[in-house]
Formats: structure tokens, sequence, C-alpha cells
């Protein structure tokens, strides 16, 4: 049963036969048997099932094990290729393979065909990409690219009154009337941190809703669903209309535009993250014919586009948190070299007794790359860096001002 399995569902659901249990002896597998509770073993016949973690049971009615949580997230991106084309099967593999041992670690496929690893930072790329050269592709060489970051988008206002957005379907017969506002960094953490799931009853999680974040109440009852997983979860499409006829038909196809759009902005392509999306109103044919998918797919992503650039569009990027321990005689240096990388002092800890002090500041992700290495030439390498994912902030600039940062 893998993660996404649900108890009486097929989904993610798998009925195999083991073919060996066997016991890590050193660098030798000895087969048993059978193994009493408490040891670790291995079970071969399985792993080509399994992604990242799964449950194995023998009873019909067993439930999954939760997946771990973790407190960083895959915010740096590089691509990768091997030097010779006839290596590319092994990539391939290599890629699954790697996948399979890191729980963090995403490996996808772009648009573009690149091969994409996404991983919590320039370190934790840095043994992946040895893993996977030496250990999974062995011994083939690969490109990589340079360190890239992932963004998120975001409005920053709701959508004026009078400019509801107002899309019109291919054949003029269906018209859907949406607007936009902003979610809140708290309910968007609580949803990345599964404190509000998709997966809870209706009225508590509306109830939640209301008390926690002042939410309508009737509002809160008629959340179609949340953004695209796993990314993009943090956005709500929300039924804010009364008296509408056939809205349950096309609620279908809503979702599925929805979770295109949220998935990739029309700005950057890059995941949406905060953003509520209110259906005002809809006007639909009155023939089911002329009001299918292919006809309001198209148009609600549209609507969707639009609402973004009419709410105040804004660009977001990942910050780390950074603890330094360094002795106090070197602190000029730590802040020097923060405020060449755009970071901010948060803190400034002394330890009584030590020579020494913590520092915790805040550094973007695009600012990390060589950081360690140019803070130990700053402080004559008595500065130790940790470095972890906090939070998303607004990158400074407007993408629609003319010669602006973004």
């Amino acid at each position: 049963m893998g993660q996404d399995y649900k108890p009486g569902s097929k989904k993610d659901l798998f009925v195999k036969k083991i073919q060996r249990t066997v016991v890590m002896m050193g660098r030798y597998t000895e087969q048993v048997p059978d193994c009493p509770c408490g040891n670790v073993i291995g079970l071969v016949g399985v792993d080509q099932f399994i992604l990242k973690s799964a449950t194995l049971s023998t009873s019909d009615e067993a439930h999954i094990f939760h997946t771990m949580k973790f407190s960083v997230s895959a915010v740096v991106r590089v691509a990768v290729e091997p030097k010779n084309a006839q290596d590319l099967p092994k990539l391939v593999e290599g890629l699954k393979r790697l996948a399979k041992s890191d729980p963090l670690v995403q490996c996808s496929t772009a648009k573009t065909g690149e091969h994409i690893i996404a991983g919590a930072g320039e370190l934790h790329l840095e043994i992946c990409l040895k893993d996977l050269e030496e250990q999974y592709m062995k011994g083939a060489s690969i490109k990589v690219s340079e360190p890239q970051v992932s963004f998120a988008e975001t409005v920053t206002k709701a959508t004026a009154e009078p400019d509801v957005c107002v899309s019109k379907s291919p054949n003029k017969h269906n018209r859907l009337y949406v607007y936009a506002e902003p979610l809140g960094d708290e309910l968007s953490m609580a949803i990345e941190e599964n404190e509000i799931r998709e997966t809870d009853e209706a009225k508590v999680r509306a109830r939640t809703l209301a008390d926690k974040y002042d939410w309508d109440i009737s509002e809160a009852r008629k959340i179609w669903t949340f953004g695209c997983q796993p990314d993009a979860r943090a956005n709500l499409l929300v039924d804010a209309t009364k008296g509408v006829q056939y809205l349950s038909e096309i609620k279908d196809s809503m979702v599925g535009a929805f979770m295109q759009a949220s998935s990739g902005g029309c700005y950057a392509e890059e995941v949406m993250r905060g953003i509520c999306f209110k259906i005002e109103d809809v006007v639909l044919h009155a023939d089911a014919i002329h009001r299918g998918a292919g006809q309001l797919m198209p148009t609600a992503k549209r609507v969707f586009s639009a609402c973004q650039l009419r709410s105040g569009p804004r660009l977001m990027e990942p910050v780390y948190i950074v603890d330094i321990v360094v002795p106090l005689q070197a602190v000029a240096g730590v802040y020097n070299t923060l405020a060449q990388r755009r970071g901010t002092v948060e803190g400034k800890t002394d330890r009584i007794g030590t020579p020494l002090c913590q520092i915790k500041a805040f550094l973007p992700v695009m600012e990390s790359f060589g950081f360690t290495a140019k803070l130990r030439q700053n402080t004559a390498g008595q500065a130790f860096p940790q470095m972890r994912f906090s939070h998303w902030q607004l990158v400074a600039g407007d993408p629609d001002e003319e010669g602006s940062s973004d």
C-alpha cells in the first residue's frame, strides 16, 4: 500500500507475493524462512511497486503508516544529462533508484525534456549527484547545470469589486465570473503543515476556518478543492455562488483546470501559493452537450490567470534560517557577509562562559550558493553555519513595473 492508498479503494494498492525473506549479515544476505517481530529484514520481489515508502500487510483491512514530515522543502534544482548520449537509459534508471533511496529528493522531467533533480540545498544536491554518478549509474559521467531556485507566485490584494473577471467559453454559450484574494500566511502554513487537510470533514474544517481565520462559514463549507499536490496545495477554489443551475455538472472540469493553473502560474510558470479563487457566478447553456470539459476547462484556466493578473501579482522566494556559531572577535565578518547577500540578522545570543556567540539570520536561498565558503573566508575559518528551510517571502519589486528587480 503506497502513500496515496485509502482504505476500501484500489488506488496505490498492489497484491503481490514475497519471493524471499533475507537477513542482512554484514555485506552478505542470509535467506530465512521466517523472522520474529523486532528484527530488520529485507523482502525480495516488491521493490518495483514502492516509490519512497509503503506499508506491507497480509490483512485486507490494514491502514497505512503516516509518511514522514520534513522541516525542509526541495527548493533547489539542477538539470542533469549524460556526457555520452548512449548512457541516457542508465541516467533514467539511476534517477528512479535515487528517488527511491532518498525520501526528500524529487526527480522529474521538465517540459523542455530536461531531467530535473530537486533537493533541500547545495550540500544535499551535491551528495545526491555523487550517489547518482558513482552508485546508480555505475561510473557513467553526467553534466550538471547551475543550481536554480524554485519560486512561487501569489497575489497581494483582492480583485477589485467592479473588476470581477469574466471568461466566455469558445462556443460563447457559457460564462464564468471569478475573483481572487490572498489566503494569508497563517492559513497557507497551516495547509502546508497538514493542520487543515482536504480529507477533513467539511463541517469541522469550516468551523476551524471560521473560528481561527475569520472565514464566512457558508463559503468555508463549499471549498471545492485544494491546489495541485505536492507544492501548490496552499491554494483554494471556493464556490461562492447562489442559486446557479447545473453547477455540480461542471465541478470536475473546474477542479481539473484549477489543478493545471495552480501548478504553473501565468507569470513564470512557477507554482501558485496563498491564492483563494472564488466563483461568484456562472452562466451555463441549458443543453449538457454545450457545457462539456472541452468548453469549460480552457475557459476556467483563462479566468484564473486573469484573476491573478488583476490582484496585485507578486513572486515569492524561499528563505533559509541560518544558525552561525562564531567567536566574538569575528562577528563583523558575519555581518558583512550577510549584508552582501541580502541576509537579515534575527538575533544574537552569547554563550556564557565561552568566547562564542550564536547568530540567527534569514538568508534567501538564491543567495546561499557559495555562502559557506565566503563566510569562512571573511571570518578566517572561524564561523560554522547551518542552514535549513524557514519560509517564503515576497521578492522586492513589482513584476508589472518596468525596470523592477524582478
